[in-house]
């Protein structure tokens, strides 16, 4: 691999910690009969000749599979049904596909997954930070398809969808077992055009005895789609001089957007700063190590774990230029991936206090390949641990002080998130809420 390769699969790799296939690697060492008919050799192209029907060296285990894996069961079925299937012909294109498919589904990991050259397609112009669709970010926990954050502005958010909603249907179709990327491919669309969502919302209330009481409803949003611009960091002072800076995605600018928002905390001496990931889904580690390097530094801020074993340290490379400035990080149910890593490693080094509610819990890295034939595969090769070892994936940050933001806190404008932060850094809240806290 070349240094120009190394960089780009290093850009792609690192990006994929947004939210939001290893196994067709041992398959396609066997299958290059897979672009061949049964009966070529993959190696030398001539025909053979084997006592069993199936032939080829499709029939082979690859190099290092249990040899009590029978690849050629695959090539019977395979054959079975190009012979006894009611219609025909085949669409073999198709089969091979699901094959895929299935092979990386297999791994139970929602992040891994093979694309259909469509999709791949649709998911490398996500990469480009901006498209045509509704403008939420989308994953799968608890195996079901639900909103991980809607986008500041944008068409999901103006349609009232919240973090945790799951989503049932897309136009009618379900969702069950569907991937994430699937689904992005028939949520987005062009700009006017109109996509349907059935939304499964819980609703969680409690009673004059304090006992919580979960209410779900289901009902239909249709939205219009629009072009979806990510702007990454937005600044205001509340009262009390306190810096609210907010990022909404760790994109291609945020390291020069923060940089700025950090100086003009500076120049205008704010006594406290407010770090808001709320419903921020991640993006390049790379951006996430400078935001966090403006408190510690070129401490660490993440390490890597493969198979047990950690392999790497990713330090800051911020300039410390919030060291020492009393911080809060806002997180909720929505941050995830990037936004984890960045609260973790604050919390852990005690330089800031979060308040809010558990994380979404994204602490594993994707690589992403495209291949030959316009398909792509995504697969988890890693998964991260906070500076004090503590694990992200499925578990989350749990922040320093537990306050809910509720629906009808939403609809009334209400934040009382935000104001425990501004009234824990000695400012004045702008909302009278008096929200229950867990230390």
């Amino acid at each position: 691999m070349t240094t120009s390769d190394r960089s780009s699969a290093f850009a792609t790799r690192y990006w994929i910690l947004l939210l939001l296939v290893v196994g067709i690697g041992s398959y396609a060492v066997g299958a290059r009969s897979a672009g061949k008919p049964p009966g070529t050799d993959g190696a030398s192209g001539t025909s053979t000749v084997q006592t069993v029907r199936v032939r080829g060296i499709g029939s082979r285990p690859p190099d290092g599979a249990l040899q009590t894996v029978d690849f050629e069961q695959f090539w019977e079925l395979w054959d079975l049904l190009k012979t006894k299937f009611y219609t025909q012909p085949l669409d073999e294109q198709k089969m091979l596909y699901g094959a895929m498919s299935g092979l990386t589904s297999s791994l139970d990991d929602p992040y891994t997954t093979f694309f259909e050259p469509a999709v791949a397609e649709e998911f490398s112009k996500s990469l480009e930070g901006k498209f045509e669709g509704i403008g939420a970010e989308i994953g799968i926990k608890q195996e079901q398809l639900q909103i991980i954050a809607p986008l500041p502005e944008s068409p999901a958010a103006r349609a009232g969808l919240l973090p945790g909603d799951a989503i049932l249907f897309i136009n009618g179709t379900s969702t069950e077992g569907m991937t994430v990327e699937e689904a992005v491919f028939h949520i987005r669309g062009k700009k006017g055009t109109t996509v349907t969502l059935t939304i499964g919302r819980v609703k969680v209330t409690k009673d004059d005895k304090g006992k919580e009481k979960r209410d779900a409803s289901k009902f239909d949003v249709s939205i219009v789609r629009d072009t979806i611009v990510v702007k990454s960091v937005r600044t205001k002072i509340a009262d009390g001089n306190i810096s609210v800076i907010e990022i909404s995605h760790f994109n291609s600018d945020t390291t020069e957007e923060f940089a700025k928002a950090a100086d003009e905390a500076l120049a205008k001496g704010a006594k406290g700063v407010i770090l808001d990931v709320r419903n921020n889904p991640g993006g390049f580690l790379d951006r996430a190590t400078a935001v966090a390097g403006e408190w510690v530094g070129d401490a660490i801020v993440v390490t890597e774990r493969r198979k047990g074993v950690k392999v790497d340290e990713f330090h800051g490379t911020g300039k410390s230029r919030l060291r020492g400035i009393p911080t809060v990080v806002l997180v909720n149910e929505g941050s995830a991936s990037a936004s984890e890593i960045v609260a973790g490693a604050l919390q852990d080094y005690g330089v800031a206090k979060l308040i809010g509610k558990k994380t979404f819990g994204k602490g594993s890295v994707q690589d992403y390949t495209e291949l030959r034939d316009g398909t792509a595969v995504k697969v988890t090769v890693a998964e991260w641990l906070t500076p004090n070892g503590r694990f992200i994936n499925e578990i989350g940050i749990d922040p320093d002080i537990v306050i809910e933001r509720t629906e009808e806190d939403y609809h009334a404008g209400r934040d009382p998130q935000l104001d425990k932060a501004i009234e824990l850094l000695g400012g004045t809240a702008s909302t009278s809420s008096a929200p229950t806290e867990k230390e």
